[in-house]
């Protein structure tokens, strides 16, 4: 995984502070210096690891916490301001969703899909796909294969040019289910007859989530496509796809985590079930 190489680096750090005979300005600089490269490995923006290190520095130094050790305290601010960088994970209690998902092309938005109902699939609930991509010739056949692959309910109409009309359609066929995900066109950009077939289909799935699909080796970009996104159609989460498979995913994970969209989960593989659920404490 991307971000493996900072799991290693922070394990050496909190070995070498626990072994220390002191906590010292130059041990804090020293463990700053290598914490900083880890995340520069992984893409992570300059100016975020500048200000990361400064305030891990200004925190260890200053700070004079009651009821913790000196070594204890600078352990604790390296764990707590690396989680902040990540974001916070967001909870999927067990209930009934209507989920959106959005993105531009070759992000791995329909795989996905199917991903997401196998997750939620595993957790007792009932789930549906609807393929409302009525721009990609292949989307209705792969998203069709895949919901028959995981034993889900499927809908979708080839022959339906209007996804608003798939979607009203797909609600009736598929009204017994408890989690009801909807696969939505991409596009090159996010281009206006792009934003306003995202905002009908919305309009006419009243969605209790709209989750943007980024792939991890956009990189730092992906806080750009968070805030586009959202500014067109309001997004409440992110999942970022091909976490394994780029060197630039920390990249991904850190620049949505600044924007303050939540990243719901990410995706680890090409298998179905390789989808993780985003927890900021898993990574560090």
């Amino acid at each position: 995984m991307v971000l493996d190489n900072l799991k290693e680096t922070l394990r050496k750090n909190v070995n070498r502070i626990v072994n220390s005979i002191f906590v010292d300005r130059e041990l804090i600089r020293e463990t700053v210096k290598d914490i900083q490269r880890a995340l520069l490995l992984a893409d992570v923006e300059v100016s975020l690891v500048v200000e990361l290190g400064r305030r891990i520095e200004k925190r260890a130094l200053e700070e004079r916490p009651k009821g913790l050790g000196e070594k204890e305290h600078v352990i604790k601010v390296l764990y707590e301001e690396l989680k902040a960088i990540l974001g916070k994970k967001k909870e999927l209690p067990i209930k009934k969703y209507r989920i959106m998902l959005v993105g531009l092309y070759g992000q791995g938005k329909t795989t996905t899909a199917a991903k997401i109902a196998k997750y939620f699939k595993k957790k007792g609930l009932k789930v549906g796909l609807i393929q409302a991509d009525v721009h990609r010739p292949a989307a209705y056949e792969q998203l069709k294969q895949l919901a028959e692959s995981i034993n889900v309910k499927f809908y979708g109409n080839p022959s339906e040019r209007d996804p608003t009309k798939i979607v009203r359609e797909g609600l009736k066929a598929l009204k017994d289910v408890d989690v009801l995900i909807v696969d939505t066109s991409g596009r090159h950009a996010l281009e206006e007859d792009l934003i306003e077939e995202m905002k009908r289909i919305k309009s006419e799935l009243s969605p209790d989530e709209v989750w943007l699909i980024i792939d991890a080796s956009i990189g730092q970009k992906a806080g750009e496509h968070s805030r586009a996104f959202h500014e067109a159609v309001g997004i409440t989460g992110v999942i970022v796809t091909k976490m394994d498979g780029s060197a630039k995913g920390g990249g991904a994970l850190t620049a949505v985590a600044k924007t303050g969209a939540p990243i719901v989960f990410i995706g680890v593989g090409e298998k179905v079930d390789d989808l993780e659920h985003f927890d900021p404490d898993s990574f560090i």
